[in-house]
């Protein structure tokens, strides 16, 4: 019965089949485009290419999955079928949830490539490659890619273990969607009218969080990626030719920190409805895609500037100069950083503590790339050695600024000590002045005596060694609210103003010593850190902003953001402490957006790159079966098509380059 079923099914997809035979040509990895559909072989006409492209919008519509469907004559450059679809993967900068089944249609070969931490298994995509082969040997184009819908619905909704029993079924129903999407574009366009499409199923909140926290991820690699690219070339190229990037990044920033906006209103402590939640949630993504569209119209431009370039070997020996000169800096963080641990506690030092490690590794990592460059360009072949200066110049970046950081924090200890000191001297002249105040019911004197205990123990701890001044602060500047909101009333008003802008001073300044700090640590090691991190930081920051801009006319209101902002980049640094400490065993990180920690392999300095974000260069693991990503190491922003993300960076996901595929 199932034979002769998938007989009459094969039968009536094969009657919307019109055989063309494809012309035999050898063809590079492609670009994708704007669809999901790229047919250089010219198997399928225009109506089954339009009703495969709805298949393909569909799946996405019903899984968060983009799959794109790549026919070609002949897989060159590499020759592989593995290799040549995981580079149009790399190419074009796909994510975690975005898949290419490339089919040489000549070359009668074929592959599904993946990231291994997509949400569809290698088990299930091995599978998916079994059931599709017979529609491939008949030549049935639309029969395989139908198929292959299928077996990724299944493998979403059904989950890992679900079985195939029931595919030929699925492949039948959309075989008979495929006709009738055909027809009806036929008559459609004969009678030069339009009909409406069904109504798509409303996406799960789950799913529609899911998707939102992933995008907004990836658009801040993108943002953060194109914000370096754009430094350097203003850096060799001037002011003037960059003009246009800046805009386009500008106002993807915007979009970028409204959406993260939206996200810390998701996540704080005040229940939001179900509609209020699904409403922000599909807000972020059209912020995340707006941002990520205005970067895609300036890669082209972006790409050809840096085309420019041409220059490869005074940028090898610009590069291998500044590497050099942050290796000899390598032992000045050190010796620092040891000091300071004589003087400090680890918990004042947690956000730098790692720090040479990191900085050790991202130079370990840059003189990698820089000797692949240096081979390449030997053996002539300038696209590679490019690559490999691009990462080893954004490697030795990341490695100044780790170890500026540890001498930022310490300049921010010692600015920590001297705000304590000066609260604490604050705080005596406050309680004497206290002590002349009405207090009929004794609640002023209660908390007199509370502050003085705090004062006492705060002046011990800052002559202490070792010593946390950070933590001191807070608990200063706590007490110090405590006092203020008794006595606030009953000071006089020219004493009321001066005691809020002295308060709003110091606390500004530890907010702003906080967010740079929490930005620093994120930057470093964005490959690990999730979507909470980033949207606390984010809020952190506007609300530093914020208080900045009020503390002229309202310093009240201005002192309440600048103790938000600090309260935020605090919880920020602990949440991407949390992601970092999960990546190192091998996790998933607070709030799962990012892939397996250390897949990929390569020793700790490419670990370490991965962990900063850094693409790692093809030139390291040999060009073979684990591709790399296209992190936006050669272009403004990423490359845009299709139905979703296209991620800019190692923001998350594993490797491409599992076994499968194979010949039909």
């Amino acid at each position: 019965m199932r034979a002769r079923w998938a007989a009459a099914v094969t039968a009536a997809l094969t009657m919307i089949l019109v055989a063309v035979g494809p012309a035999a040509s050898a063809t590079d990895p492609v670009d994708l485009g704007a669809g999901y559909v790229v047919d250089e072989s010219d198997v399928l006409d225009q109506a089954q290419e339009s009703a495969v492209q709805d298949q393909l919008a569909e799946l996405y519509d019903q899984t968060g999955i983009d799959l794109y469907a790549v026919f070609v004559s002949e897989f060159t450059n590499p020759e592989g079928s593995q290799q040549w679809a995981d580079e149009v993967a790399s190419r074009n900068g796909l994510g975690v949830d975005q898949y290419v089944l490339a089919v040489s249609t000549d070359g009668r070969e074929y592959y599904i490539s993946a990231d291994s931490a997509g949400p569809v298994s290698a088990d299930e995509l091995t599978a998916i490659e079994g059931e599709i082969r017979p529609f491939l040997r008949d030549g049935d184009w639309v029969g395989a890619v139908t198929t292959t819908v299928a077996g990724f619905e299944s493998a979403t909704t059904s989950g890992a273990g679900a079985g195939w029993i029931f595919v030929l079924v699925l492949v039948g129903i959309a075989a008979v969607v495929v006709i009738w999407l055909v027809v009806r574009r036929r008559r459609t366009a004969g009678a030069g009218g339009k009909t409406g499409s069904p109504e798509v199923p409303q996406v799960p909140l789950a799913e529609l969080e899911r998707q939102s926290a992933s995008a907004l991820v990836d658009t801040d690699d993108a943002v953060r990626t194109s914000e370096q690219e754009l430094g350097f070339a203003r850096a060799q190229f001037g002011d003037a030719a960059t003009a246009d990037f800046v805009a386009a990044l500008d106002a993807a920033k915007a979009q970028l920190a409204e959406a993260f906006t939206l996200k810390q209103r998701l996540d704080d402590e005040i229940a939001d409805t179900e509609a209020d939640r699904r409403e922000w949630n599909e807000r972020i993504l059209q912020l995340c895609q707006a941002a990520n569209a205005g970067l895609d119209e300036k890669a082209a431009d972006f790409d050809a500037l840096r085309e420019l370039e041409r220059t490869a070997p005074e940028a090898l020996a610009r590069v291998s100069s500044e590497r050099e000169h942050a290796v000899a800096r390598l032992g000045v963080a050190d010796e620092r950083l040891t000091r300071l641990r004589t003087t400090y506690r680890d918990t004042a030092l947690s956000a730098v503590a790692d720090n040479v490690d990191q900085a050790r590794q991202r130079l370990g990592f840059a003189e990698q790339q820089l000797t692949g460059a240096r081979a390449a360009l030997e053996s002539g072949d300038g696209g590679e050695a490019a690559v490999g200066i691009r990462a080893a110049e954004e490697a030795v970046d990341q490695a100044e600024v780790l170890e500026n950081a540890v001498e930022k924090l310490a300049t921010d200890l010692s600015a920590a000590e001297k705000a304590a000191s000066d609260l604490i001297a604050e705080l005596e002249r406050e309680m004497a002045a206290s002590g002349a105040l009405p207090d009929p019911d004794g609640q002023v004197a209660a908390a007199v005596t509370a502050t003085r205990q705090v004062t006492g123990l705060a002046r011990d701890e800052i002559s202490a060694s070792p010593r946390d001044p950070f933590a001191t602060l807070q608990r200063l500047q706590a007490a110090d609210q405590q006092l203020d909101a008794l006595v606030a009333g009953i000071r006089d008003a020219q004493a009321e103003q001066r005691r809020l802008t002295e308060t709003l001073s110091r606390t500004l300044s530890g907010a702003r010593a906080r967010v740079a700090a929490a930005e620093d640590y994120i930057m470093t090691r964005r490959g690990a850190v999730g979507a909470n991190a980033r949207t606390r930081l984010a809020e952190a920051g506007a609300a530093a902003v914020r208080a900045e801009q009020l503390q002229s006319s309202d310093p009240r209101s201005a002192l309440a953001e600048a103790q938000r902002a600090q309260a935020l980049a605090d919880e920020a640094l602990a949440t991407a402490q949390r992601d970092v400490g999960a990546f190192d065993a091998g996790g998933f990180g607070s709030d799962g957006m990012f892939g397996g920690g250390r897949a990929g392999g390569g020793g700790s300095d490419v670990l370490g790159a991965i962990l900063g974000g850094i693409v790692v260069n093809s030139l390291l693991s040999g060009g073979g079966g684990s591709s790399r990503r296209s992190g936006g190491s050669a272009s403004f922003g990423r490359r845009s098509g299709g139905g979703g993300f296209r991620t800019g960076s190692f923001g998350g996901g594993g490797t491409r380059g599992r076994r499968g595929g194979g010949r039909f």
